[in-house]
């Protein structure tokens, strides 16, 4: 296997300088006090006041720093320096004592040892992993018994098609390493940026199985047919804050969600 850590790293910390100035994350509003946190996963997620939430590739922390000026104790973790060093600036400039910590979440162990109340995760994390026994084992060993886990990811569906969504062009099933070069980035495709990056696709099968086998209940499970963010090509807002593939309409799953409970 390629050094995927590595290439990943590199490659969010280009994107990053990127995604901080950008429209997309829209970090001016959120500075003066915009929650960033979606219906989806607040709805899972309930009352966290007073609760610890350990927050799992975090990117620079708006999520992370909306959960904490509700109330909880957060600790968060992602493998781009740069976006560790401007999530703790944003943190220390708005007054909460996020925990950021600059980690690739399989070496986490090694360096953090608590139990949390809540493990989240959401949009585009999994895949970068290339093993989801051991990311399920993670958030097993970091909740508490009876904790939560609380995960919205978009639908493996939309990761088989070509970036204009008129072909099939990957496999549904994980099939090994993807290994792709791009220039610009989902928040700004005219970015004057390259990198190279290593991904994976994870059918559904494989993440409920990977929870389940380690001993997380899975209490509830949604599909929906659109995505809060407007990060694919072809993408039309049809409602404020939902997206759809114009010709694909309602036709696909876009995001699902997902609410585990530790035994």
């Amino acid at each position: 296997m390629n050094n995927y850590k590595e290439i990943n790293r590199q490659a969010w910390n280009i994107k990053t300088a990127i995604h901080i100035d950008s429209d997309f994350y829209d970090n001016d509003s959120f500075l003066k006090g915009r929650n960033t946190l979606n219906s989806i996963e607040l709805d899972m997620l309930g009352d966290v006041h007073g609760k610890s939430i350990l927050h799992l590739q975090c990117h620079f922390g708006q999520d992370s720093i909306s959960l904490a000026r509700m109330g909880a104790e957060v600790t968060a973790v992602d493998l781009s320096e740069k976006a560790i060093e401007n999530a703790r600036i944003f943190s220390k400039q708005l007054g909460f004592d996020v925990n950021f910590i600059c980690s690739d979440i399989y070496d986490l162990p090694e360096i953090l040892d608590q139990k949390f109340d809540i493990v989240f995760t959401s949009y585009g994390v999994i895949g970068w992993l290339p093993d989801l026994d051991s990311w399920a084992q993670l958030i097993s060993n970091y909740l508490k018994p009876h904790g939560k886990f609380v995960f919205v990811e978009f639908h493996p569906l939309v990761w088989i098609f070509d970036e204009d969504f008129r072909k099939i062009a990957y496999d549904y099933f994980d099939t090994g390493e993807i290994i792709e070069t791009f220039a610009g980035t989902y928040a700004d495709r005219n970015a004057d940026i390259s990198y190279s990056e290593i991904s994976w696709n994870h059918p559904l099968s494989d993440v409920l199985n990977s929870l389940i086998g380690v001993g997380i209940e899975i209490k509830k499970f949604d599909e929906f047919d659109y995505s809060p963010y407007p990060c694919f090509k072809n993408i039309v807002e049809f409602a404020k804050g939902k997206y759809r593939i114009s010709h694909l309409e309602h036709n696909i799953p876009m995001v699902y969600s997902l609410l585990g409970e530790k035994k």
